[in-house]
């Protein structure tokens, strides 16, 4: 079906990637920056210039499409989903795109800032890349490819169907989501307005990569009270909120229970943020586990540290306020098991053999998931995500196109 296809997806990639959609966790705006929208608005354009007339941007940042039915058939109405922001962890500004062409196997030199090597010992995935095209940041910025490679995937994938009728397809809706890096993706979704029955997240790394479980999320927020005296006559008055904070994170474990000490199935707490005076300090935590029971055992045990360090400060005082983030997706995916069967014939059909995986951490399928549209997670080839290594290979990209040509095509056959 592809062998005569002259892929645009590297290039529409490039172009994507040189716009600044970097998300901010401190706004309280939707879409959290106004130039996320500068790339909805080149997509609604591109969409439109390969045939789509509904494309739309609406007034929270969402770009909504539909690729319409050629079928007799009485087809479910599937979504192919991913974000338009970038990290607030690294720098989206001004980001120079690099292709490697015919990738040699070797450690690569950013050439902006020599120092941002991105190591085959550190990036073990690069091994399997030897002789594929690598898409690179110069090294001062983030690449974007999380989730721009997959925003032009769908799109790639978009211009196919509607170039190569003879492939079976019902309805398939597009949709292009905001402020997901900040945990808001889904927050204003018209899911009427969508109309899907079941979606996927293009928002996955390696090649052949299919996700159904994710973290369960919550975030936690502790807020410490000092006693602010002047200092020329604090003594035994004065209760800096700052040294409680300080305090408190020193007493979080070393070994266990972080990000830098847990793999696989293992949860963790996680500060993020930290601000503060002497009268007052907040730490911002997020708490993560693939089951859902265990976040309240991560927050008590936090709970406990506090109140064990507030204790040692006579006069200060503190508090500990959960908010529920997302849901672990497993928990409502495994009541359709075609979602994730079809998915994995699609990437069978492309010659890959499909890898079931967990993510240790969440994609807008999560909430949506939760939200009455079951959606799982497809690999895009986005590698070492929010930092100035990232990287894509365009082979991975080609493959995830086909990917989504097939899966529209599946969804056809078994209705």
């Amino acid at each position: 079906m592809f062998k005569q296809y002259q892929f645009k997806v590297a290039e529409r990639f490039i172009r994507y990637a040189q716009i600044d959609t970097e998300s901010d966790p401190m706004s309280e705006t939707f879409p959290s920056t106004a130039k996320q929208k500068d790339l909805g608005r080149l997509l609604v354009k591109e969409l439109q210039e390969i045939g789509i007339k509904d494309a739309e941007l609406d007034e929270h940042g969402y770009v909504y499409a539909t690729i319409p039915s050629n079928t007799d058939k009485k087809v479910p109405v599937i979504c192919f989903c991913s974000h338009m922001d970038t990290s607030s962890d690294c720098s989206g500004a001004n980001v120079k795109p690099i292709v490697h062409k015919n990738y040699d196997g070797g450690d690569i030199q950013l050439p902006d800032d020599p120092a941002i090597v991105i190591r085959v010992a550190e990036h073990p995935y690069l091994k399997e890349k030897k002789g594929d095209d690598i898409i690179t940041a110069s090294g001062t910025t983030l690449l974007g490819a999380d989730d721009k490679a997959g925003i032009a995937e769908i799109v790639e994938a978009a211009d196919f169907l509607l170039q190569h009728p003879e492939v079976k397809h019902g309805d398939i809706r597009i949709l292009f989501t905001p402020d997901e890096e900040i945990g808001k993706g889904v927050e204003k979704v018209n899911l009427d307005k969508l109309g899907a029955q079941f979606a996927y997240t293009m928002d996955g790394g390696e090649l052949g990569a299919v996700e159904d479980e994710t973290f369960s999320a919550d975030a936690v927020k502790i807020t410490i009270y000092g006693i602010s005296i002047h200092p020329g006559s604090a003594k035994n008055k004065l209760v800096s909120a700052m040294k409680v904070a300080g305090d408190l994170l020193a007493a979080l474990p070393k070994d266990m229970l972080s990000p830098e000490t847990t793999e696989d199935r293992e949860g963790f707490i996680h500060p993020v943020r930290m601000q503060g005076t002497v009268e007052k300090a907040e730490i911002d935590f997020i708490i993560r586990d693939f089951t859902t029971a265990a976040l309240e055992g991560h927050e008590g045990y936090l709970r406990r540290i506090m109140e064990k360090v507030v204790a040692t400060y006579p006069g200060a005082r503190a508090t500990l306020k959960v908010a529920e983030q997302y849901r672990n997706m497993k928990e409502v995916l495994d009541q359709y098991p075609q979602v994730m069967a079809y998915a994995e014939e699609a990437i069978r059909k492309v010659g890959v053999s499909p890898v079931k995986m967990s993510i240790r951490g969440g994609t807008d399928g999560s909430r949506l998931s939760f939200m009455g549209l079951p959606c799982p997670n497809i690999f895009t080839g986005e590698m070492a995500l929010h930092g100035k290594h990232e990287y894509v290979s365009i082979q991975d990209m080609q493959k995830a196109v086909q990917t989504i040509v097939y899966l529209a095509q599946v969804w056809e056959q078994r209705s």
